[in-house]
């Protein structure tokens, strides 16, 4: 991806609580497409190998919840996390972090992630097709920043961290680079 790109036309098929369901588990099936999460609005959003894996649960995601007022002081009106599984795990691990700021994505397909020409083989850890890790500032469905780890490849022995990291998004912000 790179500067000017719009985001493609994908649908993610979502859990959301709804509260007239009274059972143990009261969420239903709810689509949401690409304009539904970043049309008129600029946003953060990034994207890694997967929930409950340890960078991602430790550093990235909890960077991103934590510096959530500092993203929306630079102007940035939500935070997404994307991840290539399906809306039960984001949704457990949105849960398990206790996210309030951050919200999840599941691209559990991988179509997004395809469409945008970050999707690799992991097979070399037992995770299938993943995502790159990645960040991006999105206005309105178009990427205004671009955050991409280096080495991206099938099968790729280490899981590169800090091009996407909260921190040098946030600098980036913070240093006017952004329109």
């Amino acid at each position: 991806m790179k500067n000017g790109t719009t985001l493609p036309d994908v649908t993610f098929h979502t859990r959301v609580r709804d509260e007239t369901i009274t059972s143990d588990n009261p969420f239903r099936w709810q689509d949401e497409t690409t304009a539904d999460y970043f049309a008129n609005k600029r946003v953060v959003l990034f994207s890694l190998p997967g929930a409950f894996t340890p960078t991602c649960s430790t550093y990235q995601l909890p960077g991103f919840e934590n510096n959530f007022e500092a993203f929306k002081a630079k102007g940035i009106d939500a935070i997404y996390c994307m991840s290539v599984n399906d809306s039960f795990v984001m949704n457990k691990w949105a849960q398990g972090q206790n996210l309030k700021n951050v919200n999840v994505i599941p691209d559990g397909s991988g179509e997004f992630t395809r469409k945008v020409g970050m999707l690799v083989d992991k097979d070399n850890l037992g995770f299938g097709m993943r995502s790159w890790r990645y960040a991006a500032v999105i206005n309105n469905g178009v990427v205004e920043a671009w955050f991409e780890e280096p080495g991206k490849a099938d099968n790729h022995a280490e899981d590169p961290y800090g091009e996407s990291s909260p921190e040098n998004v946030l600098k980036h912000l913070e240093d006017g680079k952004a329109a």
